[in-house]
């Protein structure tokens, strides 16, 4: 798997006869969603959303589908549950079938406030959802998730190099229990990241997405499983 991030399968990037095109080849949304949070001193503060996004990115280039632009409100913001219903009930109007919520800010909390988000908009039976962490579907002895250590610094050095400085973090003994001064969790990752962990991790996260995202849309009756819109014209899309 290489590391660019493709435009081709961003929402934003898409003209109204691509998405559509997409849509109709599979009928599948990606959400990524994170926050703004100290990663240590050698990786961006985005670094939650940026890593689900880009992992979704290479799942939907992979499998098929579209991804949402990445979200930083997490579950700790008020009425973010009522929000999100909006936006994935805004998306099951636009003619998507299955709607796959990714965290890359790894706490049940998040996973949780997805799944409250979804359950209305999936009640009908008419689309599938899923919520999880980016990992949850992959998590084996090469797929894992940290704090800014082993794991995510590995992502961040596969998907964004150039985001990363670990000479931020020299020489002497660092803290790793999520404590101050450090922040950071796990593995030292002065010892254990590199791209080519990240890498593997990445691709292990986007597949079993994607392998979840197929299994969803064929448990929909045939008759449910094809995008649910006549055709994207100005009449019935006018924003999401």
């Amino acid at each position: 798997m290489d590391n660019k991030i493709p435009a081709g399968v961003q929402m934003q990037f898409l003209r109204p006869g691509q998405l559509e095109k997409r849509g109709r080849e599979f009928p599948v949304v990606y959400v990524p969603f994170g926050l703004i949070e100290w990663h240590g001193k050698h990786l961006p503060l985005g670094n939650d959303a940026l890593k689900a996004h880009a992992i979704l990115t290479k799942c939907a280039e992979m499998y098929g589908g579209v991804v949402y632009p990445p979200q930083f409100l997490h579950c700790e913001f008020e009425n973010t549950v009522s929000v999100y219903s909006q936006l994935f009930e805004k998306l099951k109007q636009t003619g998507y079938r299955v709607i796959i919520a990714i965290s890359g800010h790894d706490i049940q909390e998040q996973v949780d406030m997805m799944s409250a988000a979804l359950a209305p908009v999936t009640a009908d039976g008419t689309v599938r959802g899923y919520a999880g962490l980016e990992h949850s579907l992959s998590k084996c002895a090469d797929s894992d998730a940290d704090h800014a250590a082993k794991w995510e610094t590995s992502n961040m050095m596969f998907f964004y190099p150039d985001l990363v400085d670990m000479d931020t973090l020299g020489p002497e003994p660092i803290n790793l229990k999520m404590e101050p001064p450090d922040g950071i969790g796990g593995l030292d990752p002065r010892e254990h990241a590199s791209a080519a962990v990240g890498e593997r991790n990445c691709f292990l996260s986007a597949d079993s997405i994607g392998k979840k995202a197929a299994e969803l849309l064929n448990s929909l009756p045939p008759e449910q499983r094809g995008f649910n819109i006549e055709k994207i014209v100005p009449g019935k899309w006018w924003q999401l």
